[in-house]
């Protein structure tokens, strides 16, 4: 593994995009977004890509990011939800750098997401929770687990740069 490159995993609104702009400014490293890179580039949302061109044409998207983001080191990446999903994905991100999964708790994912949030992966609370259940046993084969429940993001980057000797 190496330590040159962090990339957060875990549910949606798990802190994998505030955890990942508050370790790169402790470490000085560029900070991408998977999303909001494929946002910028498509120039609408994940679920308006969802719902106009469905969610194989975003895993494609999300294939050519992750792709892209490999070569950089110096680098924090935050992964969508569902990039870990993908066994291709998972094993070059494990072998490019340090894969963290930020675990939350579905009931305080289900809190940080706003009234009426609908996502197009799991747009009710049922379909929310089969999903969850499922992504977790990808979340898995990240290198580190870190508990994020309740742990404010400060406290994360510190067990993070611990767990990497930094």
């Amino acid at each position: 593994m190496r330590n040159d490159k962090i990339y957060l995993v875990g549910f949606i609104a798990a802190g994998k995009t505030t955890v990942a702009h508050a370790l790169g400014r402790r470490l000085g490293w560029r900070v991408e977004d998977i999303d909001e890179v494929i946002e910028r580039g498509e120039g609408r949302t994940v679920t308006e890509i969802f719902a106009q061109k469905g969610e194989p044409y975003f895993r494609a998207l999300e294939r050519q990011v992750v792709h892209h983001l490999l070569e950089p080191r110096h680098l924090v990446v935050a992964t969508g939800a569902g990039t870990f999903d993908d066994p291709e994905i998972r094993d070059a991100i494990n072998r490019d750098g340090a894969s963290v999964w930020l675990d939350a708790p579905l009931d305080e994912i289900i809190g940080r997401l706003p009234p009426g949030s609908r996502r197009p992966t799991a747009p009710d609370r049922t379909g929310l929770e089969r999903l969850y259940l499922i992504r977790r046993g990808m979340y898995q084969h990240a290198h580190l687990r870190l508990d994020a429940s309740g742990a404010p993001p400060g406290e994360l980057v510190e067990r993070v740069l611990d767990w990497l000797g930094y």
